[in-house]
């Protein structure tokens, strides 16, 4: 069996990784460097960077800072912001990340996920997709949860799979910074719905919303922001947890 993964998010913005709720009302939660460093010290399996305001503000994601943390840590590292081109990849990559999130560039460009896979590997893709409730139906969002699309996530889900996309990272607006939990309904759709590993993201606030992902929609890994920054759940205290309710992590 597949040990399950933990993932720290650092949403970063101008510098500085920061936490909202529903992806709005940012607050800092200090430097990106700093929190990797401690993180891959508590035991973290990976680690998620996030430019959330690159694509919004038409720029490349922050190559110097990447760097930084890529040097700061032993864990595989996935980067996500601003990224439209396979050279915007080759660059990430060749700065210390191990795989690239995709998001908004991909629901412009869905042929970037099938060129990406072919010149670096499945493995280093990462379909970072951000869903909202809209009218009863889960509707796809993209600029960092501004502008919404006319694709259904679980069928977009489906697409980024057939694409050649190696992993998705779910994430529910709708949960986002709430700690109400993850959303089960839509964690489970999806990974009985795709042949990849999925990510949940968007709402855990304690132990048992990372033990409900894991045993009710049956998800390989679970991240969190907020939860982790401010000091509210210690990652070895998790794994400690989620071990005792015969949930395999990595120690």
């Amino acid at each position: 069996m597949v040990s399950k993964r933990i993932i720290p998010c650092l949403d970063v913005k101008d510098g500085r990784v920061v936490k909202g709720t529903n992806f709005v009302n940012l607050r800092d939660a200090g430097s990106a460097v700093e929190l990797a460093e401690r993180y891959y010290k508590e035991g973290a399996d990976e680690l998620v960077f996030l430019d959330i305001t690159a694509t919004e503000e038409k720029r490349k994601t922050l190559v110097e800072l990447v760097t930084a943390v890529a040097k700061a840590i032993r864990i595989p590292f996935t980067v996500g912001g601003g990224i439209s081109t396979l050279e915007d990849i080759d660059v990430l990559l060749k700065a210390g990340a191990d795989k690239i999130s995709l998001n908004s560039s991909i629901v412009k460009n869905p042929e970037l996920i099938t060129q990406a896979a072919g010149r670096f590997g499945s493995q280093a893709v990462v379909a970072a997709i951000d869903v909202k409730t809209i009218n009863n139906s889960y509707k796809v969002f993209i600029k960092g949860g501004k502008e919404e699309t006319a694709l259904e996530g679980i069928q977009w889900c489906n697409r980024v799979t057939e694409l050649g996309a190696g992993e998705i990272l779910l994430t529910s607006m709708d949960r986002d910074g709430t700690r109400n939990g993850y959303d089960l309904n839509l964690l489970t759709t999806v990974v009985k719905n795709v042949s990849i590993p999925v990510i949940a993201s968007g709402g855990a606030g304690s132990q048992k919303d990372f033990l409900d992902a894991f045993v009710t929609a049956n998800v390989d890994a679970c991240l969190a922001a907020g939860l982790f920054h401010y000091n509210e759940l210690g990652i070895a205290d998790l794994k400690k947890y989620l071990t005792e309710n015969n949930i395999r992590v990595r120690t």
